[in-house]
C-alpha cells in the first residue's frame, strides 16, 4: 500500500498558507513597478489581475476537491491529457518553485540582511536553505504555524502602510487626485492596464502552490473553497488599499524610481523607523521560500507517486510522515540554482511558466468533466474555465520578448524530459 500524507491542516491554516504565498515579498516592490507602467491609477490593474486570477483559482478549487491529493496540476493534466502533458505541466511548476526558492534565497541575503549583519551570500545561502528544509521536513503542521506568526507580520506591514498614508492624507499632504492618471507618457489608458496587470498578477499567483497540501487538508471539499476564494479577496483588498495610499501620498515617478516603495510611504509620514520594513521585508522573503519549498517539495512527491519522476522522492520519514527525499532534492536544486544565477534572471521566468500551467489547468476542467467521482466536489460554471484560459492567452501577449526566450529554453528542456518519462512509462508497461 502507497504511504499517504496526515491530514492535519484545517480551514484557518490553508487560508493563512494561501494568504502568506499570495502577499509574499512581491508585494514590496510591486506598487512602485506598476505605477511605472500604469502611473497613478493604480488600482486599475490590480483589480484586473485580481479578478482574472479568480477565473484560475475557480478551475483550481474544483479539481483541487474533485482530486484531492498531492501533485496538484500535474495530476490535473495527466488525468485529462495523459502522461505526457502531466510531466511538462508538472516541470513547468516544479521549475518555476526551485527557481523562486532560489531567488528568494539570494533575495534574503542580499541589501535587507545587510541593514542588519554582514556575512557572505554564500554562507547565508546555505545555511537559509537547510533551515527550510529542515521545518518544511519537521512537518506541514510546523511548517504552516511558522507561516502563521510570518503572515501576520506581513499584513502588520501592510497594514501599517495603510494607516501611515491615511495619516498623510488626512493633515493635507496627499493628492487623491493622481487615483485617476492612468497611462504613462509610453502608455496610453487600455495599454498601461494590460501592462500594469502582468506585473499585478504575479503578486497573486502563489494559490496554485496550495493544491499540493490538499491531501493533507481536513474536509478539503469544504475547507479548500472558503480559503482559497478568502485568501484571495483579502490579498486584493490589501493590495487595492496599499496601492491606492501610496500612489496618493508618493508621485508615481518616485514610486517608479525607488526599489522599496513602501519606503517612501513611511518616510513621508514620518514617525516610524525604516528599518522596520528591513525586518519585515526578510519575514516576507523567508515566509515565501518556506511555502514555495512546501509545495515543490509535495509536488516532487506526487509526481513520483504517479511514476513522472524516480521512486525515491515518493518516500516519506515513518514518523513524521513527510516527504524527506522530495524535500532535500528540492533543496540541492535550489541552493545550485542561487549559486550560479542572480534574482533577476532567476525570477525573469516565473510568470511565463505558470501562464503555462494555468492554461493547462483551466482547459482540465472542461475535459475532465466527463470523468464522475464518487465523492463530492466542488463546480464553478462552465464559462469560468473557458475564460481563465482566455486570460492566461491575454497575459502571455503582455510577456516581453526576452522572457519569452528564457522561458521557451525551459519549456524545451521540459519537453525533452517528457518524451522520455513517456518512453520509460511505456517500457515498464511492456515489460
Amino acid at each position: 500500500m502507497a504511504a499517504t500524507l496526515n491530514r492535519s491542516v484545517t480551514t484557518p491554516l490553508l487560508f493563512l498558507f494561501i494568504l502568506g504565498d499570495i502577499l509574499g515579498a512581491g508585494v514590496y516592490v510591486l506598487v512602485g513597478e506598476v505605477a511605472g507602467q500604469a502611473g497613478g491609477a493604480v488600482w486599475a490593474p490590480l483589480l484586473v489581475a485580481l479578478s482574472l486570477a479568480m477565473l484560475t483559482a475557480g478551475s483550481y478549487v474544483e479539481l483541487a476537491t474533485k482530486y484531492p491529493r498531492a501533485g496538484g496540476a500535474a495530476h490535473y493534466a495527466g488525468r485529462a491529457f495523459g502522461p505526457f502533458a502531466a510531466f511538462l505541466v508538472g516541470f513547468c511548476m516544479l521549475a518555476a518553485g526551485v527557481v523562486s526558492v532560489a531567488a528568494l534565497a539570494l533575495g534574503f541575503a542580499g541589501d535587507y540582511l545587510s541593514q542588519f549583519v554582514a556575512l557572505p551570500t554564500l554562507l547565508v545561502v546555505a545555511v537559509f536553505l537547510a533551515a527550510l528544509a529542515l521545518l518544511n521536513a519537521r512537518g506541514i503542521k510546523e511548517s504552516l504555524r511558522a507561516n502563521l506568526v510570518a503572515t501576520l507580520v506581513e499584513v502588520g506591514g501592510l497594514v501599517l502602510v495603510v494607516v501611515l498614508g491615511i495619516v498623510v492624507i488626512a493633515r493635507g499632504d496627499a493628492d487623491l487626485g493622481r487615483l485617476a492618471q492612468l497611462g504613462t507618457a509610453e502608455h496610453g489608458p487600455l495599454s498601461a492596464v494590460l501592462a500594469g496587470a502582468v506585473l499585478a498578477y504575479y503578486s497573486f499567483v502563489g494559490f496554485e502552490t496550495s493544491v499540493n497540501v490538499a491531501e493533507e487538508t481536513v474536509d478539503p471539499r469544504r475547507s479548500y473553497p472558503r480559503a482559497l476564494f478568502g485568501a484571495l479577496a483579502f490579498a486584493g483588498v490589501v493590495y487595492l488599499a496599499v496601492g491606492s495610499v501610496a500612489a496618493a501620498v508618493v508621485p508615481p515617478e518616485v514610486l517608479a524610481s525607488s526599489s522599496g516603495p513602501l519606503l517612501e510611504v513611511v518616510r513621508i509620514a514620518g514617525g516610524v523607523p525604516t528599518w522596520v520594513f528591513g525586518l519585515v521585508a526578510l519575514v516576507a522573503v523567508a515566509n515565501g521560500a518556506l511555502l514555495t519549498g512546501i509545495m515543490s517539495s509535495r509536488l516532487a512527491y506526487g509526481m513520483a507517486r504517479d511514476g513522472l519522476l524516480p521512486a525515491v522522492l515518493g518516500r516519506v520519514l515513518p514518523g513524521r510522515r513527510t516527504p524527506w527525499v522530495a524535500i532535500a532534492v528540492t533543496a540541492a536544486l535550489s541552493l545550485l540554482l542561487a549559486l550560479t544565477g542572480d534574482v533577476a534572471s532567476l525570477a525573469s521566468t516565473l510568470v511565463l511558466l505558470l501562464l503555462v500551467v494555468f492554461f493547462a489547468v483551466n482547459v482540465a476542467v472542461l475535459v475532465l468533466r466527463r470523468d464522475e467521482v464518487e465523492n463530492e466536489h466542488f463546480r464553478v460554471f462552465r464559462v469560468i474555465p473557458v475564460l481563465g484560459a482566455a486570460s492566461c492567452v491575454l497575459l502571455a501577449t503582455q510577456v516581453e520578448g526576452e522572457v519569452w526566450l528564457r522561458g521557451l529554453i525551459v519549456l524545451a528542456v521540459g519537453l525533452v524530459l517528457s518524451v522520455g518519462a513517456v518512453l520509460r512509462g511505456r517500457a515498464r508497461a511492456h515489460s
